[in-house]
């Protein structure tokens, strides 16, 4: 891990570095109209990877890491055999945007689906509109819902960001960036990093920690009323405290 560099400016020439095992987290590929009609990428085809989603975000921590995989998972199941549409889905969140880290999570979603809130692209003769595909503070069972608008399908997600690293120590503790120890500084970081990877690299197919279930089906996703969610085969979890993911060590 680098020094902190808190006191000073770096030069121009210093280069980006980031973790390796990013580059081993799947990467997300979609097809997006607009994209396609605006001939800024070849048959609409973009790609997104963690990285991005760090970029985004100025940071990598579990929620962003939770975020990006739980997206890539629904998107799987909503689309499967094929890529899915960027912009064809609408996306809920159980928490308001103010909450905990929704936001965080809200700006990774839309990155990856199109799916934006108030502010997002109107669209262009009555096509390809993101704006109001983003929702919060909804009645979905889970702390995501995505929803298909071409045929209703829907999954409603969760991630239970609790699980512990093999052999964890206690996590050091600072005071605030003035009187922190920078090493300190630095083992925590090599330790949130540590996290992040063990929950996309070690576990991403892990049900216990990437929920991901299927909702019942509606005719017309933008104006219907929320979709009951269908019974699951598998127990639901134990009852967590309320946040847009369920966690309890997700916090710096």
């Amino acid at each position: 891990m680098g020094q902190i560099h808190a006191d000073h400016v770096l030069p121009q020439s210093t280069l980006m570095k980031l973790p390796d095992f990013f580059d081993k987290v799947p990467r997300l590929r979609l097809y997006d109209p607009l994209a396609e009609a605006l001939g800024c990428a070849e048959q609409g085809i973009l790609e997104y990877s963690y990285a991005d989603a760090v970029r985004l975000a100025g940071h990598s921590c579990p929620t962003v890491a939770a975020s990006y995989w739980l997206t890539w998972l629904a998107l799987e199941h909503l689309y499967p055999g094929g890529l899915p549409q960027r912009g064809g889905v609408k996306v809920e969140f159980r928490e308001s945007e103010r909450e905990g880290s929704t936001g965080v999570a809200a700006g990774v979603v839309q990155m990856l689906t199109g799916a934006a809130g108030d502010l997002g692209f109107k669209g262009v003769g009555g096509r390809f509109a993101r704006v109001g595909l983003q929702r919060f503070s909804r009645d979905v069972p889970l702390s995501i819902r995505y929803t298909r608008l071409d045929n209703g399908a829907a999954v409603d997600a969760a991630a239970d960001l609790t699980l512990p690293l093999p052999g964890q120590a206690p996590r050091p503790r600072t005071r605030g960036h003035e009187s922190a120890d920078l090493t300190a500084i630095a083992e925590l970081g090599a330790l949130w990093q540590r996290r992040v990877k063990h929950l996309l690299i070690d576990h991403p197919r892990d049900p216990g920690v990437f929920i991901i279930r299927e909702a019942e089906r509606r005719s017309d996703p933008r104006n219907a009323r929320l979709p009951a969610i269908r019974v699951a085969d598998q127990p639901m979890p134990p009852k967590k405290p309320s946040g847009l993911l369920v966690r309890a060590t997700d916090t710096m």
